[in-house]
């Protein structure tokens, strides 16, 4: 299928505009020695990525100052175009507090369980990109 598109390098201030654009990413990390992969809400700030969590969640206790991927992607189904970037850093909690435009970005999807959130950054130590036109 994608045999027959044509596809471009996206430079990093691309990759970094559609991540500041796309309103989900997927995390990628290991779990229990096993590949596992968490849609998320996440911000772009300050040259990493901000995804909000539980303290006791499965994703907190598995990513604890692990490396892990993050992507981003957005494809038309019709034609299958589109673009994918994959960020790949080192992830920390965060302790300081965060703006309120921030907070609210991360809230938007949060379910009752999220009670006591607990903030993560991933900071971007390797960025790529891809265009895909049909």
């Amino acid at each position: 299928m994608f045999e027959t598109t044509s596809r471009w390098e996206l430079t990093e201030r691309e990759c970094l505009h559609l991540l500041g654009i796309a309103p989900i990413g997927r995390i990628v990390f290991t779990e229990q020695a096993l590949p596992a992969i968490l849609p998320v809400r996440f911000v772009l700030r300050e040259g990493g990525i901000i995804l909000r969590t539980t303290a006791d969640s499965r994703l907190a206790r598995a990513v604890r100052d692990a490396v892990v991927a993050f992507e981003v992607d957005h494809f038309t189904d019709a034609h299958c175009a589109g673009w994918s970037v994959v960020a790949l850093g080192r992830v920390r909690a965060l302790r300081d507090p965060l703006p309120a435009n921030v907070l609210a970005v991360l809230e938007r999807c949060a379910g009752p369980a999220a009670a006591r959130p607990h903030y993560l950054r991933i900071g971007i130590e390797l960025l790529s990109g891809h265009r895909r036109d049909a």
